[in-house]
């Protein structure tokens, strides 16, 4: 039997036996969109498929530098830092072909912390969609930068000055592509390996700037798609002496590094929610109110899709980076890019998730922000066809500048409250004001360029 055709907890027992494993890992995505794991031995992963098994909270209770945080309700020193129960999911199972013979089965968090976990949270968007009549589909696309030296190296001189994979701006390079294929015919070869296929991959504009779109899917599997790509790319990237980032703004002097999704939904006769050729550019009502939504929540829900401080660096005019919620008709420079096609490929291009952003909660965003414009008919503003980066919105259609007020608007929001829960709320809000106050105690290199001497 193989990980592909595993389903049940039965048949995933029958693959464990048949292979004679003797360890298997497991993992789940925390608040930062990081996996965290383990080995579990052949007797306690078989027991845990039927009952579950306890994991350290504090993997919801610290920053993604392991430290703890001192205003997070649910977990923490108050709470003595207990197990959380996690549930196996028996249809995650997937080869790890960087690991002879190893399978990976993710989980998920159940009880007490439950509202907490970022696929759960995703789950119950799309449980509330179908509520609704409709089936999200969902592509993830990123941006990221590869480097032609170790973490180690670039560790040693504080991640200053990275060599990357290929110089200069050579976007779409065959030249590269075909130099460098030892990383792009490793990753091609290891996401079908792993049954999270790239559909396209190429040179992004930028030294070491690469592109990878993966295969369009139901929305949980491509956010299940989307995280674990992220989590073995710099696995396989490091086993080469190399490293991937994701951060969602490495130098002043490139463009950000963008983490869009493409959004479409279906009727549950499987027909397109957002395609009508009685309409204008063939958007339908549907597709419409969903963009009003997207248009309305989106200042509410920022943070879920720039969850760092970096975040805030990319989405800066000019630079491939939306600054505002305006939408627009194929227009590369809004944050709501309507795709008019086909009624199988007509969809809306979220371009407002960098590529730091956790999937599961970037799409949970976009899909509950859009969901919510259907179910209160919110039309939305007239179109952009012209430089988005030039013109001034209006205020209610303004992002926030810094993670802090981000934060601060996802706490105020009654529509964030009602579609992801309060627990996860104010727990995800707690984060990142400490993130925002991390990066207050520290001194950045521009300050002291700037006013060390003069002032």
């Amino acid at each position: 039997m193989e990980p592909l055709q595993v389903n049940t907890a039965e048949e995933l027992r029958t693959l464990v036996e048949q292979r004679n494993l003797r360890h298997i890992k497991v993992g789940l995505y925390d608040i930062d969109g990081v996996m965290a794991g383990k080995y579990l031995t052949r007797d306690k992963f078989l027991s845990a498929l039927d009952n579950g098994f306890g994991f350290c909270d504090v993997v919801f209770g610290w920053d993604v530098g392991d430290r703890l945080y001192d205003n997070t309700r649910l977990t923490g020193w108050g709470k003595g830092y207990g197990d959380a129960q996690i549930r196996l999911i028996p249809e995650s199972c997937r080869e790890l072909p960087l690991e002879d013979n190893m399978v990976l089965v993710q989980g998920e968090v159940t009880g007490r912390l439950e509202g907490l976990c970022p696929r759960g949270l995703l789950r119950r968007v799309l449980d509330r969609a179908r509520v609704m009549g409709f089936e999200a589909f969902a592509g993830f696309e990123y941006e990221f930068l590869v480097t032609d030296e170790s973490n180690e190296a670039l560790q040693a001189r504080g991640y200053r000055h990275p060599k990357p994979l290929g110089s200069g701006a050579f976007g779409y390079s065959v030249l590269r592509n075909s130099v460098n294929t030892e990383f792009y015919r490793g990753l091609l070869d290891l996401c079908d390996a792993m049954r999270m296929p790239i559909e396209g991959f190429h040179e992004e504009t930028g030294p070491g700037a690469l592109e990878a779109a993966l295969c369009y899917d139901k929305a949980l599997p491509a956010a299940d798609n989307a995280a674990l790509f992220k989590t073995f790319s710099k696995v396989l990237a490091e086993k080469q002496g190399r490293m991937v980032s994701y951060m969602a703004k490495w130098s002043e002097d490139h463009s950000g590094q963008g983490g869009h999704i493409h959004i479409s939904l279906k009727h549950p006769d499987g027909s397109a929610a957002f395609h009508d050729p009685a309409e204008s550019h063939d958007i339908s009502r549907t597709m419409r109110h969903f963009i009003g939504g997207l248009q309305r929540l989106m200042p509410e829900f920022l943070s879920l899709v720039a969850p760092t401080v970096n975040s805030f660096r990319r989405l800066v005019p000019g630079f491939w980076a939306p600054t505002s919620a305006l939408w627009g008709i194929d227009n590369r420079t809004v944050a709501f890019r309507a795709i008019p096609g086909s009624p199988k490929a007509q969809r809306i291009e979220f371009r407002l998730p960098g590529a730091d952003a956790n999937p599961y909660l970037a799409l949970a965003a976009g899909l509950a922000a859009g969901l919510y414009g259907i179910e209160h008919q919110i039309e939305p503003e007239e179109p952009v066809a012209s430089n988005g980066y030039l013109l001034d919105a209006p205020p209610h259609l303004r992002l926030h500048r810094t993670l802090w007020d981000a934060a601060q608007a996802l706490k105020a929001s009654s529509a964030a409250r009602d579609w992801f829960g309060d627990d996860f709320v104010e727990h995800f809000a707690a984060t990142r004001e400490w993130e925002e106050r991390e990066f207050q105690r520290h001194v950045t290199d521009w300050e002291l360029q700037r006013y060390f001497e003069i002032i």
